[in-house]
């Protein structure tokens, strides 16, 4: 329906087609509401935050014990969207928490772990090793094992989302920066080089943009540059693939942690998690140079040094941070029929899925099935 005529008004315009946008117009068109899917470039592309083939999955949330509900139901919606399009996008690797017993990591993981009664394991540093033997965790190490933890195809994801939209009516329009948006009691109007649409509401799921496009909100968001690299293992490769390999994050100093997921074919995957610069999304720094690759070979020949081989590919993408690191999923305080989607600070991809669904009821008037109060715009204000 890309190039279908557009009716004078629809019911709800997304402008932003990454993570979020995308699922939303899947979960808008499927339930048969008319939509209209803006973005500023082509979707999926490498510009944003939804790129770089892989994203973790993961169950025991260490971050807060409120996202488990969420990502239970984020699992449920991603078979569903892999039902739809007869698209593969989940793999189920396991995955493993790993960092002193006392950290953020591992005490946050076995707090939403023991809270939700998950399925997990704790494992001593030797029965990490003897586990995963290319693991060479430091003694004072624990881990927290998740079976149900794993791998989504990010690229995949968004084609999957907008595909199925697209075959619902959907119209989705790549290439076509908003320029301008305007909100009224009746309706919201949006402005792009190409013509004026019209809606009866507007979602802003425009990631590390989004700030610019809410300027009187004054968000008190920082856009962090993150870079992920692919080595290739330098011995006993297949103990890096899928069948024998974790997603993993590591806590290796205070308020320090990487991770990695297995090689599916591209190399073993690697970052730093909340270590980059801060930037401006229309200014990143692109390249990557020899220092930042040593830090990350560092922590290879530290942790992993069967995977210390050639550097196979980088990719840099953008966290866009709020201060306490949890999402933006509001109404925009003045205008009820404009909503703000994301951002995620650099843990939101797996979400997207249920993210799609909750956006969608918003945007039609339902109660959506989780509190959406720890994401609310209001939080910063009162703070």
């Amino acid at each position: 329906m890309t190039d279908a005529v557009l009716p004078a008004t629809v019911d709800v315009i997304i402008a932003g087609l990454g993570a979020m946008g995308s699922a939303t117009c899947y979960q808008l068109a499927t339930r048969g509401y008319s939509v209209i899917g803006l973005d500023r470039f082509s979707s999926p592309h490498a510009m944003g935050s939804s790129h770089g083939k892989s994203r973790i999955i993961r169950e025991a949330y260490f971050e807060n014990p409120l996202y488990v509900p969420l990502v239970q139901r984020a699992y449920a919606s991603w078979h569903a969207l892999e039902t739809a399009s007869g698209t593969t996008l989940f793999r189920q690797t396991g995955g493993l928490m790993l960092g002193p017993p006392d950290g953020a990591l591992v005490g946050g993981a076995r707090r939403s772990a023991e809270m939700h009664g998950l399925p997990h394991e704790v494992l001593s540093a030797d029965a990490v090793h003897e586990r995963f033997p290319v693991f060479t965790p430091d003694a004072h190490m624990v881990g927290v094992w998740e079976p149900r933890a794993g791998v989504l195809a990010p690229e995949r994801a968004i084609a999957a989302s907008l595909d199925v939209a697209r075959q619902h009516g959907a119209h989705v329009r790549l290439n076509e920066p908003m320029l301008s948006w305007r909100a009224a009691d009746d309706g919201v109007t949006v402005t792009t080089a190409n013509g004026v649409y019209r809606a009866r509401r507007l979602i802003l799921s425009l990631g590390a943009w989004i700030g610019d496009v809410v300027p009187e909100l004054a968000l008190p968001l920082k856009v962090q540059r993150n870079v992920k690299y692919w080595f290739t293992p330098v011995r006993r490769a297949a103990s890096f693939t899928d069948a024998a390999f974790p997603v993993f994050i590591s806590e290796y100093a205070p308020d320090e942690s990487w991770y990695g997921i297995p090689d599916s074919g591209d190399g073993l995957a690697l970052a730093l998690h909340l270590n980059g610069e801060y930037t401006h999304p229309d200014q990143l720094r692109r390249d990557v140079v020899d220092s930042e690759v040593l830090v990350v070979r560092g922590l290879i020949d530290r942790y992993l040094a069967d995977a210390n081989g050639p550097l196979r590919e980088t990719a840099v993408c953008m966290y866009t941070n709020t201060p306490d690191e949890h999402f933006i999923v509001d109404r925009h305080p003045e205008h009820a029929n404009v909503i703000l989607a994301s951002p995620c600070s650099g843990h939101g991809f797996k979400f997207a899925s249920v993210l799609g669904e909750v956006l969608a009821d918003l945007a039609t008037d339902r109660t959506p099935a989780f509190d959406l109060h720890p994401f609310r715009v209001s939080r910063f204000r009162a703070a």
